[in-house]
């Protein structure tokens, strides 16, 4: 009934700058003659990042998981964390990196994030923080993880990578917990090539920060603290200067698609997405759907196969779950009888392709599609 795409349609695609505008930047940096250590595309980047994101203070890094990690550090959590089993999978192997036993709780279906309400049962006396994720650029229930975490003594980190821009009514999605962390990979609506940053209110926190990301050293004759190397170099910098002045042209494009996306599956039977609440900024970044296989008449699994003979590569975000993996399976967290929620969002979930460099024709085509395999 369709004609496969010409070219393969992924499920994202980096936003570069013009060559030439790039060009311009290295020829500052070889100028400078200064790579790395806090350059200056490193330092103008870091206050740009503060504005756009609405928050007190930032800390940039090579990626977003060395990121994580150094949050968590910084925090000194030990024992345990409470965490979401529908993620990525450096979410809980930043906890296993600093010997910290991850804690799957189940999700909220209307959400997919952690859900707030199932955290408490699991806190032990060996339960230290809470490491929560904005899944697909849904806040998780802040207010209420703030108080739980208040009552019981806890650290909140957020796993913010999918949530660069994301506000609740005007207030940066930064600002909450004690520690958020934005990651820059290529698959995300602001990217650095690859790079991560921290943000956090207490302002004590970014020295000890900077030491953490750069071998603890403070200066040339006196190391601190056992740091990693962690730095975003010149290059990534200067990459997401020039990315960043792009941002508001590819929302307002991603926009347009939402809105196309939203109206053509409307309606279909089997298929329902999230729509952010009124008072959400969206952060723009993915497009996901849930199929019912019941009233849809096919799995998710055959529309993610069969969408590729029309060279439309989707995602299957988040499956298999973390829970299932090889190195968290044995937990007592990851029976699958303590998480239905999260195994049944796993098997239906597909994220489809949202990207400036698509057009309205383009995501027609996919809905239409997509329609096409309903039995």
């Amino acid at each position: 009934m369709f004609e496969p795409f010409d070219k393969k349609i992924h499920v994202t695609r980096p936003l570069l700058p013009p060559l030439s505008a790039f060009n311009v930047k290295l020829r500052e940096i070889w100028s400078s003659q200064w790579l790395s250590n806090n350059g200056r595309q490193h330092r103008a980047l870091e206050e740009k990042i503060k504005e756009r994101l609405k928050v007190p203070n930032a800390c940039l890094f090579n990626n977003g998981t060395t990121a994580l990690i150094a949050a968590v550090q910084s925090l000194r959590l030990t024992g345990e964390v409470i965490t979401t089993p529908f993620t990525f999978p450096a979410t809980p192997h930043v906890l296993m990196w600093n010997n910290i036993r991850p804690v799957f709780c189940d999700i909220n279906p209307q959400t997919l994030n952690i859900d707030a309400k199932n955290i408490e049962r699991l806190i032990t006396p060996a339960t230290t923080g809470i490491l929560g994720v904005h899944v697909f650029g849904m806040p998780c229930e802040v207010s209420a993880i703030r108080k739980l975490a208040e009552r019981h003594g806890l650290k909140v980190i957020y796993d913010a990578a999918h949530a660069f821009d994301l506000e609740i009514d005007g207030d940066g999605i930064g600002n909450y917990g004690d520690i958020s962390m934005f990651s820059f990979h290529p698959t995300k609506l602001f990217h650095t090539a690859e790079g991560g940053c921290l943000t956090f209110r207490e302002k004590g926190l970014k020295q000890h920060m900077d030491l953490l990301k750069n071998f603890g050293i403070k200066d040339e004759e006196t190391v601190l603290i056992p740091g990693i190397n962690g730095k975003m170099n010149e290059l990534q910098a200067a990459l997401g200067l020039l990315v960043l002045d792009m941002l508001d042209a590819e929302r307002e494009k991603r926009q347009k698609l939402l809105e196309v996306y939203s109206r053509e599956l409307k309606g279909i039977e089997g298929v329902t997405f999230y729509e952010k609440p009124a008072n959400v900024k969206d952060s723009c970044q993915y497009f996901a759907i849930r199929i019912n296989k019941d009233m849809f008449g096919k799995s998710r699994d055959f529309v993610y196969d069969e969408f590729k003979k029309y060279n439309v590569f989707s995602r299957k975000y988040f499956y298999p779950l973390c829970s299932e993996y090889a190195c968290y399976k044995h937990l007592p967290s990851s029976n699958k009888e303590n998480l239905p929620v999260a195994h049944q969002v796993a098997s239906e979930v597909l994220c489809l392709p949202f990207y400036g460099g698509l057009n309205v024709l383009d995501v027609k085509k996919i809905c239409a599609i997509l329609r096409s395999f309903k039995r």
